[in-house]
């Protein structure tokens, strides 16, 4: 059996990867929270962050959970290069959920003007920011017409006692849910759970599956069994059972309300929003429980979970009818799903445009694919920027797609219909002829240079 909850994630990092896990144990203020984040990427570092006093508030503050490839890849048991093949692989064979009774977040109960979120310390992200961002919420609501539920991330601000501003900004089925509801003059049932696995993330984050799927099925298929889950009591809604605070509550339909900027993903101030508003009736929370917040911005706590699920969703697609792609890496540091590199072993000319047509017409947040050789490391954005600039033909090799729908957060897309001009580049050595041998050093030498460099102690 798996522990499926946060504190079962945060056991199994500071007990197997010690060197990953950082307590501080001094009071921070809450606008300290996510630039401790930023400045651990700076150093070239990426662990769990747990800060046990926050200034002015009783709850901890966890963040970070899901900003490292080694621990998402632990999670699923595999090495971190085997992560999206495990990702897509194990998202397929959907499982379905328990149902327990009782969950240790209906500890404590709190409603009505008992309520008040202020009470929970919500960082500030950014100078930007409009308000206080509750950023590792999980809604979850159900389709009106075929009652199938959903969850998955939506920014949440801070706007009262019982009242969050929340931008339903990605177009995708829980917009639906609520457009239908809204459509039949009712407000739509939701709840948000703060404080879950990073596996119930990953899950979260799967784009492409059948409409009758639950995204529960597809997290219990990557935790390998079937998800634990409980009613919370708002709309027959169930949420994880391994969860820290439950919000319950309701989109209202036809209230729209100032929400935002906020910063967002791509790197930048965002003031686009649904302006939806999301009212709270009930709080249900673990005595002691942590908060949950995710660094906003680019860092990569954001964005890596997005990218390991598109890896996988752009390898699925393109596995079909192209078997030689090795690999696609989507970085988190150009703003995630905005870039993805494929690595294929090509055997004739044409194939990397396939593969890039493919690609993006896989993920439409995508509007950059660079093609390589097997030889060019796709997690190094230096070789691959090398392998554009030195085996790509600007008159044949780079591809433009105009009037594409593109991301609406993406700050070049056409503010009124959001489209862009989407681009591919071929980075791969021309077919059928001699090429200019790589320089490479093998890797038996490389270890002895290492060694001979560590008797001088001298650590790379």
């Amino acid at each position: 059996m798996v522990d499926q909850s946060l504190r079962g994630f945060l056991e199994m990092v500071e007990r197997d990867f010690p060197e990953e896990f950082v307590r501080i144990r001094e009071p921070v203020s809450r606008t300290d929270i996510t630039p401790a984040v930023f400045e651990f990427e700076r150093a070239g570092r990426s662990p769990v962050i747990v800060f046990d006093q926050v200034e002015g508030f009783v709850h901890p503050v966890v963040t970070n959970i899901a900003g490292n490839r080694k621990l998402l890849a632990a999670c699923l048991g595999v090495e971190p290069g085997g992560l999206p093949e495990a990702y897509k692989d194990r998202c397929q064979n959907y499982l379905p959920v328990e149902v327990v009774e009782d969950a240790p977040w209906k500890e404590v109960v709190i409603e009505g003007d008992d309520i008040d979120l202020t009470k929970l310390p919500i960082p500030f992200h950014f100078p930007v920011d409009a308000a206080p961002y509750i950023t590792a919420g999980q809604i979850v609501a159900r389709d009106p017409e075929t009652g199938v539920d959903t969850t998955g991330f939506h920014r949440l601000m801070l706007v009262g006692n019982n009242r969050l501003g929340v931008s339903l900004h990605s177009r995708r089925r829980m917009y639906q849910y609520h457009q239908k509801a809204e459509a039949r003059g009712e407000p739509l049932p939701a709840a948000v759970t703060i404080g879950t696995h990073p596996v119930h993330y990953m899950g979260s984050m799967a784009y492409h599956y059948p409409p009758g799927v639950r995204k529960y099925e597809i997290i219990g298929a990557l935790f390998g069994e079937s998800y634990k889950v409980s009613e919370c009591g708002t709309g027959g809604l169930e949420v994880p059972e391994g969860a820290e605070i439950v919000l319950e509550g309701e989109i209202l339909n036809d209230v729209h309300e100032p929400e935002g900027p906020f910063g967002e993903f791509t790197g930048y101030a965002s003031y686009r929003s649904t302006q939806n508003v999301f009212v709270v009736k009930r709080v249900q929370m673990r005595r002691d429980a942590i908060f949950h917040s995710v660094a906003s911005g680019m860092s990569a706590d954001h964005i890596l979970i997005s990218c390991v699920s598109r890896e996988a969703e752009i390898l699925n697609t393109l596995r079909r009818n192209l078997p030689n792609v090795l690999a696609v890496h989507v970085p988190s540091n150009t703003a995630g799903a905005l870039l993805a590199v494929v690595q294929m072993k090509k055997t004739a000319e044409g194939q990397p445009q396939l593969a890039i047509m493919a690609a993006l017409g896989t993920e439409f947040y995508c509007k950059c694919v660079v093609v390589v050789d097997e030889d060019v490391d796709i997690f190094n954005l230096s070789d691959v920027a090398w392998a554009i600039i030195t085996r790509t033909r600007a008159e044949k090799d780079i591809t433009f797609i105009h009037g594409a729908m593109g991301a609406i957060l993406d700050p070049i897309s056409d503010p009124e219909d959001h489209t862009l001009t989407k681009v591919g580049v071929d980075a791969t050595r021309p077919a059928g002829r001699d090429f200019a041998e790589r320089l490479y050093i093998p890797d038996a030498q490389r270890e002895r240079v290492r060694r001979m460099l560590e008797s001088e102690g001298i650590n790379l």
